[in-house]
């Protein structure tokens, strides 16, 4: 993801800030009724023509360590490193703040659950779309991603890693499923922008899993 994007998603951050991590049922990432879900999305789309390097409050910013320097002060410093290290920063932060509350330490592990937790969400919110026949290759691909959460999670406190990386692993493959369906019909996949968050939380959950966690 180009600089922009992050700049984005960061102007974000002062929404996201506001919700209460308390709660026994974190928001959704794409809750329609969250001022940080459709508009998001929306607005990146946007702001991806803008050219790079991006100025942002007087700093150019030329590198994703220059962006998560200036994230707001709410932002744990620990979950800015651990998220720093994988491929989608700002998505890891915002998809894993609203099931890390004041309570949990900020470590790979928590934030690997937190991740899990957050594509488990996201899954369900992309099952709670699919409204036509040809979209149950979609149910069958989110089904399995909610089926690897909770071996993942079974191997997590086994601390069987090589379950673990099996499990996150196949939710790699199994994400493409749903997009794949509709190319094949040659229409344009309603849940494009769903899954392209879903991908890329997968992706963060496999980098934290394999490179940061160890048992």
């Amino acid at each position: 993801m180009g600089i922009n994007h992050f700049i984005l998603a960061l102007i974000s951050f002062a929404c996201l800030l506001s919700f209460s991590t308390s709660t026994n049922a974190p928001p959704s990432i794409s809750d329609a009724s969250s001022p940080t879900s459709s508009e998001l999305y929306d607005m990146i789309e946007v702001m991806s023509e803008s050219p790079s390097p991006f100025a942002f409050d007087g700093i150019t910013l030329e590198s994703i360590d220059n962006l998560l320097r200036i994230l707001p002060s709410g932002v744990n410093p620990a979950l800015q490193q651990i998220c720093g290290n994988t491929d989608h920063p700002v998505e890891c932060i915002i998809a894993t703040m609203p099931f890390l509350d004041e309570k949990t330490p900020i470590e790979p592990l928590s934030v690997l659950k937190a991740g899990i937790e957050a594509m488990d969400n996201q899954t369900k919110d992309a099952l709670a779309e699919n409204v036509v026949p040809i979209l149950q290759t979609c149910i069958d691909v989110y089904n399995n991603i909610l089926n690897s959460d909770q071996k993942s999670f079974e191997a997590i406190s086994n601390r069987n890693l090589v379950q673990l990386s099996t499990e996150l692993g196949a939710n790699v493959e199994n994400i493409l499923g749903c997009d794949n369906a509709f190319k094949q019909a040659k229409l344009e996949s309603p849940m494009k922008k769903m899954d392209a968050m879903l991908g890329k939380i997968i992706s963060n959950t496999l980098t934290i899993g394999l490179d940061m966690v160890h048992f």
